[in-house]
């Protein structure tokens, strides 16, 4: 089949590599000049960097250059998928720098129309369409009353994502809004240039420390099996049923003596930065690690942090751009940098499209983040927000190749719905309805990981994954899983039936 893909980030180019080897002609469409995503040279801010260490942030048969810190930094990760995209032989199939502006289904397929460099444009025909523009695709920047006034006095309000250069800040005040990662990437970056740094946090998060009391690296603890099982799943399993069982309050204890570390740690009382409830909350809000050197600058003052606040309205006052907050204060902004979040959006679909896509409320209704209830010929992929997301990409990738050679079994499309509206209901209350629209997996990664390659009867052994429950999970334990699956898709007696099943 002729496939196309949206976007050229870690889930677009790994779907194009696997159904690329399943036999398709793949063609991948990226409005970015480069392949990357959220990596892209477009897109990256000052001091960003990864969340999770380049051993778990790798695909199974490829891994990170060994002369890569730990955590690699924006720059290097985007190398590292550029090379990626080459070694799979996927360079003819890029189309860079071309934007999907519509895409329609049809009788026998998709059509997709694109707007490409220098005025080009054109239609195509697509047999499938794979979805991969991420869930952090457009930045969501506040429309904040005053914001006209604001800049005709040289004031600038920009997405995290749009501020590349921490030099643009020197003897600047700076204004960061929110708590997340960005957010405090660039602020701890700013902060040594800037005349003065604050951050507006609607709600202190918990974060997690690289090294948890300077010694032990959270990926032991949370980036294993038995850290995720800290956590209650809609599906109880196993040891799972003990913890959240009869050993409650131990698990309860356990997680939230991480956040006893963090506070001492990082002497968060004494900021009057401490979150609100237990760590068990991480689940509640962005997950994300400390940036090095952010509580160091709250502790000198080049970071002022006003927590429990938002932006009210810009303003000038005595000539100078500010800003209100919604407790009155004013304070002085000559840059206001917005670290508020993405929205998931598919502006190329049509109004019809849509209303197929989401529920009421406006969620993602995708079996497995990958299949929608309609219409058909559709996938996505990347909508997982993860700790493991090259991994959750693979997978889905596979599922993906899996169901076009028509060698996947699958509950009836009631079925599925229904099981889509459960995992909702289930992040619902897990996640205080903070799970983007119902794109945010965390920290639920690696049971996605086993529902989608269980339903292939491609997962890894039992023996491994035991071995993850105390080791930090290695992607690469899964480097056999897509051979295992292209033999499967090659056997004769497979296609046999993959045909008679097509009709």
């Amino acid at each position: 089949m002729k496939i196309g893909i949206i976007g050229a980030g870690f889930a677009g180019l790994c779907t194009a590599k696997v159904l690329h080897r399943a036999g398709h002609d793949v063609v991948v469409f990226d409005k970015a000049p480069d392949v990357g995503g959220v990596w892209s040279r477009t897109r990256r801010y000052p001091g960003l960097a990864t969340q999770s260490p380049k051993a778990q942030y790798a695909f199974s048969d490829f891994p990170m250059p060994a002369e890569f810190p730990e955590w690699p930094s924006g720059e290097q990760v985007q190398r590292y998928l550029a090379d990626y995209a080459a070694a799979s032989g996927l360079t003819g199939s890029l189309r860079l720098d071309t934007e999907i502006v519509r895409a329609v289904p049809g009788e026998r397929g998709w059509s997709l129309s694109w707007r490409g460099p220098g005025a080009t444009s054109g239609t195509e025909p697509f047999d499938r369409l794979v979805v991969a523009n991420g869930v952090f695709c457009e930045p969501d920047v506040p429309d904040y009353p005053g914001a006209n006034g604001f800049r005709a006095h040289g004031g600038r309000v920009v997405a995290s994502t749009a501020f590349p250069d921490a030099e643009a800040a020197r003897g600047k005040a700076v204004l960061v809004v929110g708590y997340g990662k960005s957010a405090c990437d660039i602020a701890a970056a700013v902060s040594g240039v800037a005349a003065r740094t604050e951050v507006v946090a609607r709600h202190v998060l918990w974060k997690m420390p690289r090294r948890i009391a300077g010694l032990v690296n959270f990926k032991a603890l949370l980036l294993t099996r038995l850290g995720e099982s800290l956590f209650r799943y809609v599906r109880l399993r196993g040891v799972e049923k003990i913890l959240h069982g009869p050993a409650n309050g131990l698990r309860r204890r356990m997680l939230n003596s991480l956040g006893v570390l963090s506070v001492r740690q990082y002497g968060l009382k004494r900021h009057g930065l401490v979150p609100r409830g237990g760590m068990e909350d991480i689940v509640k809000g962005a997950v994300s690690l400390v940036t090095d050197g952010f509580f160091d600058a709250v502790a000198d003052g080049r970071i002022v942090v006003h927590r429990d606040r938002t932006v009210a309205r810009l303003l000038v006052r005595d000539g100078r751009p500010g800003a209100e907050l919604d407790d009155g204060s004013v304070v002085a902004a000559d840059i206001v940098i917005c670290g508020t979040g993405f929205s998931q959006g598919v502006p190329f679909f049509d109004a019809d499209v849509q209303r197929e896509l989401f529920d009421e409320r406006g969620n993602f209704m995708l079996y497995r983040q990958i299949l929608p209830s309609g219409p058909a010929g559709l996938y996505f992929n990347g909508y997982n927000s993860s700790f493991f997301s090259p991994l959750n990409a693979e997978a889905a990738a596979m599922w993906i190749a899996a169901d076009l050679a028509g060698t996947l079994t699958l509950p009836d499309p009631a079925r599925r719905r229904e099981a889509v509206v459960e995992q909702l209901a289930f992040m619902d209350i897990a996640t205080g309805r903070h799970h983007c629209r119902g794109t945010k997996i965390i920290p639920f990664s690696l049971h996605n990981v086993d529902e989608v390659l269980d339903d292939l009867d491609l997962n890894i052994g039992r023996f491994t994954r035991a071995a993850h429950w105390l080791k930090p999970v290695d992607p690469a334990a899964y480097r056999d899983v897509l051979p295992r699956l292209l033999e499967r898709l090659s056997d004769p007696a497979e296609k046999a039936v993959a045909d008679a099943l097509a009709g």
